[in-house]
């Protein structure tokens, strides 16, 4: 069962609490609550969407998906935090590069300009899911070859929506500035996590 330390969070203390996600920076913020939780990635989810979907709610789409596979396979106790995040530019979403020439083209794209992160949150147990998404706006800096080169080679962000992370080294030389939370940048808005929790209700 989570172990709640926080008093208002105690109605969660029935259940076990399960971030469903691989990545360690969602682990990392996820830390952040102070709740204890385990760690199950759900594989094979079909992350497409429909091609008329709205770009800002395409990362709301996919993390409900990946709930509603998790809670297949999950137990009557267990409540579910899952998330997907995009990076978006110009109405295009930029996914995961494969390939350094792939990340190249993402950051020239990003360089000197301002784009959006969006996280989509899904959380559910066997009866119900709430989802929510926040919208970040990053303002970049004009990247140099050399930059963008060392970047990739020394970082190797193929795992990053975007190509990049922020709380590497581009995100130190590189982000002018942000308009909202700099955790959802990361992939985890913890302060609309946390609100979700807060209000959950059986």
């Amino acid at each position: 069962m989570v172990t709640v330390d926080f008093p208002p969070l105690a109605h969660l203390s029935r259940y076990k609490l399960v971030l469903a996600s691989a990545s360690p920076r969602r682990r990392q913020l996820l830390e952040m609550l102070g709740l204890s939780f385990e760690v199950r990635p759900i594989s094979g989810v079909d992350e497409s969407y429909p091609a008329d979907l709205p770009a800002m709610d395409v990362a709301g789409y996919i993390a409900r998906k990946k709930c509603d596979e998790g809670r297949r396979f999950s137990q009557a106790d267990e409540l579910l935090v899952c998330a997907d995040t995009v990076v978006i530019i110009d109405g295009m979403i930029l996914g995961k590069p494969r390939t350094a020439d792939d990340a190249r083209h993402m950051l020239s794209m990003l360089s000197g300009r301002s784009h959006q992160v969006v996280t989509g949150l899904a959380v559910g147990d066997g009866a119900k899911v709430i989802c929510d998404s926040v919208v970040t706006t990053v303002h970049f800096a004009r990247l140099t070859h050399d930059e963008i080169d060392y970047y990739i080679d020394r970082y190797s962000p193929f795992d990053k929506a975007g190509s990049y992370g922020i709380q590497e080294w581009i995100g130190a030389v590189g982000v002018q500035g942000i308009d909202g939370s700099y955790y959802n940048v990361m992939g985890l808005p913890v302060h609309r996590l946390y609100r979700m929790l807060l209000n959950w209700k059986e």
